[in-house]
Parts: C-alpha cells; structure tokens; sequence
C-alpha cells in the first residue's frame, strides 16, 4: 500500500516537473524543474529495486549535469529572444519529425498488440537477482543486449553537445584566436634564438 501511494505520489510529481521543463519562461526555473524531474525518477528506480541507477541520477545528472547546465544559463548572456523568434519559422519541419516519430512509435506498439511474440524477441531475459548484484545485471544488459542503443545515445548526446556549442560560438572582432596549422608550420629558425653570453656578461 505504502509503495503504491509512493509510486503514484513520485509519478505525479515527474509528470508536473516535466511539464514545467518546457513550458517555464525562465531557462533558470526550467533546469530546477529538471532537478526535481530526476531526484523523483531517482524514487521510482528507488521502489523498483534498481538503486544503482538511482544513484548514478542523483550523482551524475543532478550533481554534475543539471548543475552544469544551471551555470551555463547564468553565466551564458544567451538572448533567448532571439532564439523564441525563429520557432515559428522551425515549426512546420519540427512538427513532421514529430509526427514521423509519433506514427514509428504507433508501428512499434501495434506490432506487440498485434504479435505478443515480438515481445520476447525485443526483451532481454531479466537476469537473477539472486546470483548477481544490482550493478552486474544492468553491466550485462547495457554492454551484451543493447550495447548498439547504448552507442547510439551517446551519439545523440555528442550530436547535442556540438549543437550547444554552435548556437552559444559567438564571433568577435578585435580578438585573436589560435592557429594551429599555422604553429605547427614554423620551423625552429623562426621561433629560437640562440645567443651567447659571455661570463659575467648579459643582454
């Protein structure tokens, strides 16, 4: 009774937190909505028994990635004005990927309402509890059974981090940025000086 009250308290919570991710007018209060987003599905891997991975959300995405993103929004002079204006202009292609991911998201839960034997195919067996460790069973099923999704996340994220930095690169005049082929390109005569000093001497 306790864990079912828990349950829906925790996934009432991530489904408000995550309204208010999108829909906040401040980026700042959006990154707090997301820390609170994580810390309640941090509880539900709590009462399904994954306390491994409630963890790694705690450590990792609200100690470094929530709080890295806060920084990045307070620090970062982003006019998001300008950013608001060209959302209707995206608007027509942002909404036909979303309706392509909508209508492979249909096709994927019609083929196991239509074949329940996909079901088996596409799930991994759940390994035993008993003989493993929390952090050994989710090892096996990350790097065994999805091991091609896991890459594909993380090429998604360097994909976003790429995008990040783009919108935020800002050109300046007056200011000198490096060169490398240029450093690499000089010879020793160009750059070293050899002088010789008599004893006692200087230059």
């Amino acid at each position: 009774m306790i864990q079912g009250i828990a349950f829906y308290v925790f996934s009432a919570i991530l489904l408000a937190s995550g309204v208010m991710v999108i829909s906040a007018r401040n980026p700042v209060h959006s990154v707090l909505y997301l820390i609170l987003a994580f810390f309640q599905a941090a509880g539900l891997c709590v009462l399904l028994g994954a306390e491994f991975i409630a963890m790694i959300l705690i450590i990792v995405y609200v100690g470094a990635v929530a709080v890295l993103f806060l920084f990045v929004v307070m620090m970062l002079d982003i006019n998001f004005k300008e950013f608001r204006q060209g959302t209707m202009r995206y608007l027509p292609i942002g909404g036909i990927v979303g309706l392509i991911l909508l209508v492979e998201l249909a096709a994927v839960l019609g083929g196991w309402v239509v074949s329940p034997a996909a079901l088996q195919v596409a799930g991994a067996p759940t390994p035993d509890y008993g003989a493993v460790t929390n952090t050994e069973a989710l090892g096996q099923l990350m790097y065994t059974h999805y091991v091609y999704l896991f890459q594909a996340c993380g090429l998604v994220l360097l994909i976003a981090m790429i995008g990040a930095i783009v919108l935020t690169l800002r050109q300046r005049e007056g200011v000198r940025r490096q060169d490398v082929g240029t450093q690499l390109a000089r010879r020793r005569e160009e750059v070293v000086a050899i002088r010789k000093v008599s004893s006692g001497g200087g230059l």
